[in-house]
């Protein structure tokens, strides 16, 4: 069984200059790839000189994470994509468990390692943590992460476990499945297009696991920065436009009615905040998903399922109204 380590950058040569020795130094049995989504800086040429057993790949466009990796493993030929921020450091062994169980269960078409905070490594990191989930209105949580409340680890995630959604900070996918699937959905650009991904293939019959003997750090939001107003955007619209495209029936339309109503909700939150240019960003969030929507009606034509994507009604409730804030509580 092949693999690919495939890096997508855009202008991060100060990350690869951190991060990439990591990955070389504990992926022996892979092979390394930079993806490079057409910097501006001299990422390119630092790769050239330090690094020449690194391949490169070089996109024309800044496509965002979809458009980037759809365009960077289209000719790769190796078994498994494992799909890895620039922004990651790995560990010793972190490959052998997620490939051994990739050999040992036909039906697992994607998973995740264990994903710690690199600036806090006793504490899970925001984007994936022990394995993602989400509820019905379609929140995002993880085990180890419900919103801002991150678990430190303690052992409590340290199995293997069936989950909804792997993190696309450290994604493994098998190759013939993602190609199946027609890659990431390219209007989503950037933020939940792995959970997309993940609901089509499940929706197929895949399984999709978290390996918690395999460990990563990641730094998290180096790319774009969690107080960035256009990661709210990207959040709260491709949300909207998941749903929509998904979820089969026409109860799509009351459950995206009570989330858009839920997001004004979240606008009140931040104007309390003062964080005027995130009110700014769901307004246009809420724009784009209607400039989009017929598109994605043409879409849910073809994907719409009855399959389960929740198991949980709603984190929301449990969180800020019955102060459960570990996944072990809810």
């Amino acid at each position: 069984m092949k693999i690919a380590i495939v890096i997508l950058n855009w202008n991060g040569k100060q990350l690869l200059e951190t991060f990439l020795p990591s990955v070389l130094s504990f992926s022996k049995e892979a092979t390394v790839y930079v993806a490079d989504n057409a910097s501006t800086d001299d990422s390119v040429s630092f790769l050239t000189e330090n690094f020449p057993e690194v391949n490169i790949i070089q996109n024309n466009t800044n496509g965002g994470y979809a458009k980037g990796y759809n365009e960077a493993l289209k000719n790769l030929e190796e078994d498994i994509f494992v799909l890895l921020n620039s922004d990651v450091e790995v560990t010793q062994n972190w490959l052998s468990p997620i490939a051994e169980a990739f050999k040992t269960t036909p039906n697992l078409v994607a998973a995740q390692p264990k994903i710690l905070d690199y600036k806090n490594k006793d504490y899970f990191e925001y984007a994936g943590a022990a394995g993602g989930y989400i509820d019905k209105l379609g929140y995002p949580f993880c085990r180890g992460r419900i919103f801002n409340t991150i678990e430190k680890d303690t052992g409590q995630y340290n199995d293997e476990k069936t989950i909804f959604w792997a993190s696309g900070a450290c994604l493994f996918i098998k190759k013939d499945v993602f190609e199946k699937a027609n890659g990431f959905d390219e209007d989503f650009f950037a933020h939940q297009e792995e959970i997309d991904l993940c609901w089509r293939l499940q929706s197929n019959g895949g399984v999709i696991k978290y390996i918690g003997t395999s460990k990563v750090y990641h730094v998290g939001g180096a790319t774009l920065a969690t107080e960035n107003p256009k990661k709210t955007f990207y959040n709260f619209r491709n949300t909207l436009l998941m749903l929509l495209k998904n979820i089969k029936g026409p109860k799509v339309f009351f459950i995206l009615l009570i989330r858009m109503l839920l997001d004004g909700l979240a606008a009140i939150q931040f104007l309390i905040q003062g964080k005027f240019k995130h009110i700014g960003a769901i307004f246009k969030a809420h724009l784009s998903f209607y400039t989009l929507f017929y598109t994605f009606l043409k879409k849910r034509k073809l994907y719409a399922s009855n399959f389960k994507y929740f198991n949980k009604k709603s984190v929301v409730w449990s969180y800020f109204a019955r102060n459960k804030r570990r996944f072990n509580d809810l």
